[in-house]
């Protein structure tokens, strides 16, 4: 009876050992899966008419319909402390006034002269100026 209790409680050990280290495999890799996702996106929004493209290689760039076209470097995300990563991302742009580019999760975001839904607002404060719109992965 002793030796059976005693190889129940090494296998114990054992299987609760190999569970640890899978789980730690397994988040080591979905970590590593987080931090190499690409931070591209593109905004748009009417009346006016305007887009941003987010990228780590061209920056972020404003462009409206007229040709305007500000250039920003990329900066990394703020994000909503004790929040999921991908639920909203503040992007503060450098430059001479308060530049802000704001793209929060969705269930569905209208850019209200289509069809399509985006899975994500966007919000660009350039100055005084607010723009709203909608935002997608790149």
């Amino acid at each position: 009876m002793k030796r059976i209790l005693i190889f129940f409680i090494i296998a114990f050990v054992v299987c609760s050992s190999t569970i640890a280290v899978a789980s730690q495999l397994n988040s080591n890799h979905l970590l590593a899966q987080n931090t190499t996702s690409t931070e591209e996106f593109i905004a748009r929004g009417t009346e006016p008419f305007w887009s941003v493209t987010v990228s780590k290689k061209n920056g972020i760039v404003y462009s409206t319909s007229e040709n305007r076209k500000l250039t920003f470097p990329y900066v990394t995300p703020l994000q909503a402390s004790g929040r999921p990563k991908d639920l909203l991302r503040v992007y503060r742009l450098r430059g001479k006034t308060n530049n802000t580019l704001i793209i929060k999760k969705e269930d569905a975001c209208s850019d209200g002269m289509s069809d399509i839904q985006y899975p994500y607002s966007a919000t660009l404060i350039l100055g005084n100026t607010v723009l709203e719109g909608c935002a997608q992965r790149k």
